[in-house]
């Protein structure tokens, strides 16, 4: 595995290079900087929104690229780059079918904050982990701006108790198990994959060139626009069984652990 050539770098937060604590470690900062030093380029690719994969990277904000919303959003520096709301036509369908579901909790997901349902309010605090700018609304008639995403979250299981619910949407939306606890509605388009594969235009940056991590199925479709793809450990299977290589999990510094590996290369090869 020659990792000297790489020139993009993309890694999804939870799960990946957040720990179970929600945290990034000191050490991924140290090696971003030798990212810079070699010139790469580094993406952070999430169902999260922007704030609030800016909240987790602050120190480094004005030297990323920001994939949000499972590649509804990118934004580098201050450019927005790319942006795919979703659908509205079937909008109050899909609000009606989480209000017969009282044990699915809605976030309506808009470029500046998340929208919680009121009947919710048990759960705020959890969901606010990932939407730390929330209103709390009746109704998504409450909501002016553009929905980038819908996410959905069940306290035990989504792909057992959300996805059944949803799957039949398949047709009309990027329908995704993201995570242990959520199931993400987006515009067709809205894909992290989308999103790297335009990075890639723009940067003249091929698959060979790019290397990137993930841990569960909204990463998949970027997971295949890399060469040098890396599952995590605390993969789910689906994700495992896609990537081209396997790393450590979260809590073992996975991510880390392949960049110090892609620094000695890059550092190697310049003394060639």
């Amino acid at each position: 595995m020659n990792l000297s050539k790489i020139k993009l770098v993309v890694t999804d937060m939870d799960g990946t290079l957040l720990n179970s604590n929600h945290e990034v470690s000191p050490l991924f900062f140290e090696l971003f900087e030798q990212l810079k030093e070699h010139h790469v380029l580094f993406a952070a690719a999430s169902g999260r929104p922007y704030y609030s994969i800016i909240e987790k990277l602050s120190a480094i904000k004005n030297d990323i690229i920001v994939v949000a919303e499972n590649g509804g959003i990118v934004i580098e520096k201050d450019d927005l780059l790319l942006s795919t709301p979703i659908n509205k036509t079937h909008l109050h369908d899909i609000e009606l079918l989480i209000d017969s579901n009282s044990h699915i909790h809605p976030v309506f997901c808009t470029k500046n904050k998340g929208y919680f349902k009121s009947n919710s309010d048990g759960n705020i605090k959890l969901l606010s982990e990932y939407y730390p700018l929330f209103e709390v609304i009746e109704s998504i008639d409450d909501i002016e701006d553009d929905i980038m995403k819908v996410a959905l979250y069940h306290a035990e299981d989504s792909e057992k108790y959300i996805y059944p619910h949803f799957k039949h949407l398949e047709n009309a939306y990027k329908v995704k198990i993201s995570g242990k606890h959520w199931l993400d509605l987006s515009d067709e388009l809205a894909n992290k994959g989308y999103a790297i594969e335009l990075l890639q235009r723009k940067f003249n940056i091929s698959p060979d060139e790019t290397l990137v991590f993930g841990d569960y199925n909204n990463d998949i479709e970027m997971l295949k626009k890399a060469t040098y793809s890396f599952a995590m450990e605390n993969a789910h299977e689906n994700v495992k069984e896609i990537a081209n290589y396997k790393t450590k999990s979260n809590n073992d510094f996975g991510v880390e652990y392949i960049l110090e590996k892609l620094i000695n290369s890059k550092t190697k090869f310049r003394k060639q």
